[in-house]
């Protein structure tokens, strides 16, 4: 079927800027994915899963500017922790920043760099191309098609270091395109976190296959440039009792599209996706999430929290899909906005598909003002508004927060909620 005229416009203006990297192993996955990239079309306003969030500034041939935020003296996230860094400027890797590309557990390597003898072959695009159906996802198939570099990721052991992508933005019209793929083996065991602002506009997708065993830990900052725009997309596949585990915070950015898109294809697998996000004014964060079960005995949750004020909007799209035959599925979802004032907006579509008959599903989404007794209790007990209303969102959001495993980065999470509360009531 042909393109809707607008939409065959702008999806061949945006490919005509862009060109597929030289050769390589990757060729034929590129080449597959421009392939449904022109047969998908660039997202538009008139499709379902973009009716809320319009996709023009992220699918425009030239990045809008996003001016670059200075921070003074403020240490970035996770810089206190042990782990291994990896830097990139606005897209491009940085190897005079970066620690060494080594650790004990696991294999880094560079998307640009690696051989054509390589493990990621047979993965690079795999999961992607999984996650366009039921769903069109043709932001993320123009990401494989035209990501510059990113990193190969290949876990054997269970890793002591969390690995680091430190995500840094100089120039206020870059424009990066980043793919990451993980692969975690048989019983390893690996958190990955990643901070920082990235680029005027970033497009990022990150493929993880979880094998038998294996357990694969994300937790992601996004911030604190707020001009800039991100539509990132992290796609999973779990085999027989794995684990998989991502949580995001997201401060500032005028406009955010997060999408994850799991598939549970081994029996007594768990998945957790988590967020919460604080915004304020011209502020607009989309979290988009599909689950398939696919197996035996699962676990999925999904937990969302917004905090939004002064015509900010918060957008969630949640759903779980049980396949025949995946009995004893049992899935969550919740998602809650906490509205500060009568200006924001939250918009939520929740949804089940279930095919099964012994499964224990629910979801639910809710929106509100702050705690009216609490803030009382709080005021009557000396503690000024101001504060009490900050003590009251960083307890609003502990549901999502607490599905970050290691208690010491759910305190570092707390603390930048906390930072980020003051600067605005200050």
């Amino acid at each position: 079927m042909a393109l809707p005229q607008v939409k065959q416009t702008a999806t061949d203006a945006r490919l005509a800027a862009l060109s597929l990297p030289e050769g390589g192993w990757s060729r034929p996955a590129r080449e597959a994915a421009l392939a449904r990239v022109q047969a998908m079309g660039l997202p538009g306003g008139r499709d379902e899963y973009w009716k809320y969030t319009r996709p023009d500034t992220l699918t425009a041939v030239e990045a809008p500017s996003a001016a670059v935020l200075e921070v003074g003296d403020e240490a970035p996230v996770f810089s206190a922790r042990d782990r291994l860094k990896v830097v990139f400027v606005d897209g491009v890797f940085s190897a005079e920043e970066s620690d060494e590309l080594a650790l004990e557990g696991l294999t880094i390597e560079r998307l640009a760099e690696a051989s054509d003898i390589h493990w990621a072959k047979d993965l690079y695009g795999t999961l992607e191309t999984n996650g366009q159906t039921p769903v069109e996802r043709p932001l993320a198939a123009l990401n494989t098609a035209f990501a510059t570099d990113g990193l190969l990721i290949r876990v054997t052991g269970k890793v002591e270091k969390p690995v680091h992508l430190l995500y840094r933005h100089e120039s206020d019209s870059s424009d990066a395109i980043l793919h990451h793929v993980v692969k975690v083996e048989e019983g390893g065991d690996v958190t990955l976190l990643e901070s920082g602002p990235a680029a005027a506009r970033f497009n990022k997708v990150i493929e993880v296959d979880v094998a038998d065993g294996a357990g694969f830990h994300h937790v992601r900052v996004q911030g604190r440039d707020h001009e800039r725009r991100a539509a990132t997309h992290i796609f999973g596949r779990l085999g027989t009792e794995s684990t998989f585990k991502t949580f995001t915070l997201t401060v500032n950015g005028v406009l955010t599209r997060n999408e994850a898109v799991i598939e549970l294809t081994g029996d007594d697998a768990a998945v957790h996706v988590a967020g919460a996000c604080m915004g304020d004014g011209d502020f607009h964060h989309d979290d988009t999430v599909f689950i398939t079960h696919d197996a035996v005995n699962c676990e999925s949750r999904q937990i969302f929290k917004k905090v939004l004020r002064n015509g900010a909007t918060g957008v969630f799209q949640g759903k779980i899909l049980v396949k025949p035959g995946a009995q004893k599925t049992d899935g969550y979802q919740i998602s809650q906005s906490l509205l500060l004032d009568e200006d924001s907006q939250f918009l939520a579509k929740p949804e089940l598909e279930i095919y099964a008959d012994d499964v224990a599903c629910s979801h639910g989404s809710t929106s509100g003002a702050i705690d009216e007794d609490g803030l009382f209790y709080l005021r009557a007990r000396g503690v000024s508004r101001g504060t009490a209303e900050d003590l009251l969102t960083i307890a609003f959001i502990a549901e999502a927060v607490q599905e970050v495993e290691d208690e010491s980065i759910q305190t570092e999470i707390n603390e930048l909620v906390a930072a980020w509360l003051g600067r605005r009531r200050g």
